[in-house]
């Protein structure tokens, strides 16, 4: 297949329906970490976006018309995220893409107040409450959580294991541990031994040998690379890795979307060997139709290996490939594109109208009550050095008996 038609496959389009009229711009703005704090995620994210647009205005998939998104670097710091969207706003974007969890909570106010549709990279639940603007791509942090759980409670047949939860020191980190928590109230069968929140120690001794001693068999990590890296690796020196899921007298170790990919092998090396992880995304590491085109759209623009393979390369062509389809939707129906027809198209992706982007496990289902992107989760493991999918795509049976 060439690379061209290798490419098509992201559109995911049916051309004849779109009038062809001279071009209009529409605009759209984007601030996240290029630099700094969790710039290991945000910049190839930012690329992702990037080269879906350009991909989208090189091959005229929405006619004649472009898609203009401008794309600022915060640094990670909320203040600048905020100076960042009220420039965006004097340029009168149609739609926003945020980053973080921070800048998201801090921010939701003024979505509602200015009704901008808005998808973050920050897959927080929180972020949806009491907001009616802002859309998840994927399931989020506390049902990647859950799925985890309700995995290691599946594999011990009825029996309770001790779990211990690596987080993030922010609501990033805390939002799913509340959930699980709730989860087991209903019947999840778990013990939470202890909710570890990391701070900078480049050792992680004591603590594993604390939990060693508490009999922990297994932890769940919600958090970013590094850390998990560093955990990992001083795992390994103890010789407390388990080599097989829930390895007796050992730990084995899983983690939600920012904890993997590609970046966590790097940094921990054969110790992130079994790690466990999950996502909503598809991975390069094994090859389909959209992750063969997600790697043709990186050689198409020169973007290096590294960021190619990155699964937060794969996030931000997904948030481009729904703002791009938003947009589509609308110019069939002969409707303006702004911000108040974005809103209604998005809550109308489902059922017959979900979204199929190809770059993940599952359809775009958005609703007024249904904020969460991609409904379905993927389990990966790493296996001699790569992440390899382990069954089929799922959901949290727990996620709707806790809200």
């Amino acid at each position: 297949m060439t690379v061209k038609k290798t490419l098509i496959v992201l559109t995911c389009i049916s051309f004849l329906a779109i009038p062809v009229h001279a071009g209009k711009v529409y605009k759209l703005g984007l601030s996240l970490a290029i630099t700094g704090p969790t710039s290991d995620a945000g910049n190839p994210y930012s690329k992702g976006v990037e080269d879906y647009f350009r991909f989208v205005n090189d091959m005229k998939l929405i006619g004649n018309d472009t898609i203009h998104c401008m794309i600022k670097d915060d640094q990670y710091k909320t203040a600048v995220t905020k100076r960042n969207f009220e420039e965006f706003l004097d340029e009168e974007i149609v739609l926003y893409l945020n980053y973080s969890t921070g800048s998201t909570l801090a921010l939701k106010r003024d979505f509602e107040e200015v009704q901008i549709p808005v998808i973050p990279a920050s897959f927080h639940a929180g972020n949806t409450v009491n907001s009616k603007y802002i859309f998840l791509p994927i399931a989020s942090y506390s049902e990647q959580t859950l799925g985890l759980a309700e995995y290691i409670a599946r594999r011990n047949l009825g029996k309770t294991v001790n779990v211990a939860i690596f987080i993030h020191p922010s609501a990033f980190g805390r939002g799913p541990v509340k959930d699980v928590q709730k989860a087991i109230k209903k019947g999840l069968n778990l013990n939470i031994v202890e909710v570890v929140e990391h701070g900078k120690d480049l050792d992680n001794t004591p603590m594993l040998k604390r939990l060693i001693s508490k009999k922990v068999q297994f932890v769940i990590c919600q958090t970013i690379q590094s850390p998990v890296a560093i955990m990992l690796k001083d795992a390994q020196r103890l010789g407390i890795a388990a080599s097989t899921f829930g390895e007796k007298g050992k730990i084995t170790f899983l983690g939600a979307h920012y904890t993997g990919g590609n970046d966590l092998i790097a940094l921990a090396g054969t110790a992130a060997e079994n790690f466990f992880w999950t996502t909503a995304y598809a991975l390069t590491s094994e090859k389909s139709e959209g992750t063969s085109a997600q790697l043709a759209l990186a050689k198409k623009y020169n973007r290096d290996i590294k960021a190619a393979n990155s699964h937060n390369y794969t996030n931000g062509i997904m948030v481009a490939q729904v703002a791009t389809e938003a947009i589509r939707r609308l110019k069939i129906k002969g409707m303006a594109v702004n911000r108040k027809n974005i809103y209604t198209t998005l809550n109308a992706m489902n059922g017959f109208n979900a979204f199929y982007p190809v770059t993940t496990v599952g359809p775009v289902t958005f609703s007024k009550n249904d904020r969460a992107g991609v409904d379905s989760l993927q389990l990966y493991t790493v296996h001699k050095g790569q992440f390899r999918s382990v069954g089929t795509p799922f959901r949290s049976e727990f996620i709707k008996k806790i809200k």
